[in-house]
């Protein structure tokens, strides 16, 4: 509980200085030199994010629910990567952006699923038969998916593919960066929780205290 409720203070601050570039540029200049460059690669990849996203009406429901154990995850991302050639990190962070690592368990506007969100054409395209909500299942078709879309040669292409958003590629490749330089890295992000942009502000929907 201390972890998840360090990483959320962590994430709390994260998401200000994504949203606040002044802020941002004096803390970056004040915080110490071994802290500056992860620093720096999370308040971008959090700007780009926020880029892609508009408040959502209140009445607007999400359903959300525990993740599957991070050992676990690395387990499925690790045997992705032996399969397809498809970078660990990589899948960790398009499980991260995508869904919080499997805690939102709604549909997107545009009807992906699971914990990739994948729309059902592409599923049943790279899906290999599996199980859309199921994260074993899912990452194993994003890895598919991607080393078809052009990775390991071109990450950049593949997330594109995925996700037609510049912003979203280039947060993702921060994200996985930060983790395969830095394998607390990735229990970092795991620990950071659900929040929804409301028009009042900012709406947590799991972690600590709820």
């Amino acid at each position: 509980m201390r972890v998840q409720l360090l990483a959320l203070y962590q994430q709390r601050i994260y998401r200000f200085l994504g949203r606040h570039d002044g802020k941002a540029a004096h803390v970056l200049r004040a915080v110490p030199s071994w802290l500056r460059g992860e620093a720096h690669a999370n308040i971008t990849a959090g700007r780009d994010v926020f880029s892609l996203v508009h408040p959502v009406k209140k009445h607007v429901p999400f359903r959300v629910g525990p993740p599957q154990p991070a050992g676990a995850l690395l387990g499925y991302y690790r045997e992705a990567q032996r399969r397809f050639h498809v970078s660990w990190a990589v899948l960790a962070a398009v499980n991260y952006v995508e869904s919080k690592f499997g805690r939102t368990r709604s549909n997107s506007y545009a009807g992906a699923q699971g914990p990739m969100q994948f729309i059902a054409s592409t599923w049943d395209a790279y899906g290999l038969g599996g199980d859309v909500r199921d994260p074993h299942d899912a990452i194993l078709g994003a890895a598919n998916y991607l080393h078809a879309s052009g990775a390991p040669q071109s990450y950049r292409y593949a997330l594109y593919a995925y996700n037609h958003a510049w912003p979203y590629v280039n947060a993702v490749l921060l994200y996985a960066d930060q983790m395969r330089g830095d394998i607390r890295d990735f229990y970092e992000y795991y620990n950071w929780q659900v929040f929804v942009l409301r028009p009042s502000g900012d709406q947590r929907l799991t972690g600590p205290g709820l």
